[in-house]
């Protein structure tokens, strides 16, 4: 039988799903509605699975499956893009929403049958509802979407399905199937996208902030693949392979990434990008302030180490001091999405391609830095980093930043959407920089009443709310751009929603929240 926390988890969830289909009610509908009612049945087959030791990759302990939260992300994603483009009026965009909602639902799909394949003994009841659910995804998809379009959601599928293979193979106990099902299921769509616009760069689409986004994560998880193939044959933490992992990066950047860059933004991209940077002075304010955080984050880093005394090894950072870095982030990001997103948007990716590289060069233990970093980041793990990687502050970046990229500019001529729309690219804000800073900063300090079958206190919940309201208030006073146009009570609901589901959920909240709370706004 699920458990308690499990049940409410998925109640939160349903209520989320029924909230946006009650405002956009169509064919996509019954395909959401019959996607989240065979992964809740899933999501049980799952959690024995891995309850039993019996998943064929080793998974994320002290966490369900969270199968249900994370298949219902991007088919939400699509459908909500699709709609404001339909609004809009851009109808590129709008056959774009609903290829990446028919990919989610897909991916999500093929995961389920997964767990139901290899499921003993095979669960009949389970195995029905699942081919319910995907006759009618299939059969709209098949009223719905072009040749070309099937093939792209096909195209996706593949490459899930060899990454997931591969990734997980390497990586063990790094994720979640949910987690697994999000993550590696944004990176195949993104793969996808780039191979699609190389080859079709003279009638290509998109704006060079765009090509970059998608050859810098696809540059730099090639890299990691490269490299963790490399180092099965020689040992990764001799000054010989150092050097040849240094060498060989710059020839990767220089000979492959580059190129490839240049090939679609038809101008010297270390070029572009220094003038992108310095064109106004305010961008050169905003670089030198971000410059004076990260120096502060690093300080935090260097003297949270300095205090650990060689008489407690084991010690660990408290709750409070891993929060002071989403204080410096939610300080990071506010002046950016106030005054320039665009240099948000390029600078958040640079610094997702910095965060990945040094954690190639932890993992693989890459002289002169790879033992140092591995000393200095061991204080501040816990119970979700449980693998050979250290995820937890590059699936913080990835939460601020997620509704910054994913943000429909096409679709919003004016720079922001109408009514609640408007807080889109402060969703990260709120969900992360905001709420759970707040919930588990008061809940570790005075809750007292907890969740029933959570760590998670119900003071700590109800502060967030607080606290969510009071950015939201100053967000309007600030930003000029955000016209809610009287959307309070939408935007009360989805904060509050956001929250419970904070406090009930045990996959990455950091990646989770800002995403669920984006596709309520939009």
């Amino acid at each position: 039988m699920l458990n308690k926390p499990v049940l409410v988890e998925s109640l939160i969830v349903f209520t989320i799903v029924l909230c946006v289909h009650a405002v956009v009610w169509d064919r996509y509908s019954w395909c959401s509605v019959a996607l989240a009612i065979q992964a809740f049945y899933v999501q049980f087959k799952w959690d024995r699975l891995l309850q039993l030791g019996g998943a064929v990759f080793q998974f994320r302990a002290a966490a369900n499956s969270g199968l249900l939260p994370a298949s219902m992300v991007i088919p939400l994603l699509g459908v909500t893009m699709k709609e404001r483009c339909k609004a809009a009026g851009i109808v590129y965009f709008e056959r774009f929403g609903i290829v990446v909602a028919s990919t989610g639902m897909l991916v999500a799909l093929f995961l389920s049958v997964i767990a139901v394949g290899i499921t003993k003994p095979v669960p009949t009841n389970t195995c029905i509802l699942t081919g319910v659910a995907g006759s009618i995804i299939i059969y709209t998809m098949k009223h719905s979407l072009t040749v070309s379009e099937v093939i792209e959601v096909l195209e996706v599928l593949l490459i899930f399905v060899y990454l997931s293979m591969i990734l997980l193979y390497l990586l063990p106990r790094c994720f979640t199937p949910g987690e697994a099902l999000l993550v590696l299921g944004g990176v195949s769509f993104v793969l996808n996208q780039l191979i699609k616009r190389s080859l079709n760069v003279v009638e290509g689409r998109g704006e060079p902030i765009d090509f970059f986004l998608l050859v810098a994560v696809i540059g730099v998880i090639l890299l990691g693949l490269f490299f963790t193939v490399l180092f099965i044959f020689m040992d990764s933490g001799t000054w010989i392979s150092s050097m040849f992992f240094h060498m060989m990066t710059a020839v990767l950047g220089l000979g492959v990434i580059m190129p490839w860059l240049y090939r679609l933004i038809q101008r010297n991209p270390l070029f572009w990008l220094l003038q992108f940077l310095f064109q106004t002075q305010t961008r050169v304010y905003l670089l030198v302030f971000w410059t004076f955080l990260a120096a502060s984050a690093c300080g935090i880093v260097f003297y949270q180490n300095a205090k650990r005394s060689s008489e407690s090894k084991k010690h660990q950072a408290s709750t409070i001091t891993r929060k002071y870095f989403h204080f410096i982030v939610v300080a990071t990001y506010v002046p950016g999405l106030i005054y320039d997103r665009q240099l948000l948007y390029v600078a958040a990716v640079l610094c997702l391609a910095v965060f990945i590289f040094l954690e190639y060069i932890r993992y693989f233990r890459i002289k002169p830095f790879g033992q140092t970093l591995r000393h200095l980041l061991s204080l501040f793990l816990d119970e979700r980093d449980s693998g050979p990687l250290i995820l937890t502050h590059i699936y913080l970046l990835l939460g601020m930043s997620l509704p910054v990229w994913l943000f429909p500019r096409s679709c919003a001529p004016k720079g922001s959407l109408s009514g609640a729309g408007a807080l889109v690219p402060y969703a990260g804000v709120l969900a992360v920089g905001v709420g759970d800073t707040i919930a588990s900063v008061f809940g570790s300090t005075m809750g007292e009443i907890k969740w029933p079958g959570t760590k998670k206190t119900f003071e700590g919940t109800m502060t967030a709310i607080f606290a969510q309201i009071i950015a939201v208030a100053l967000i309007l006073i600030f930003d000029s751009n955000v016209n809610l146009n009287s959307s309070y009570a939408w935007i009360l609901a989805s904060v509050s929603l956001v929250s419970l589901l904070e406090a009930y959920t045990t996959q990455i909240d950091n990646l989770l929240l800002p995403l669920y709370l984006q596709i309520i706004y939009m």
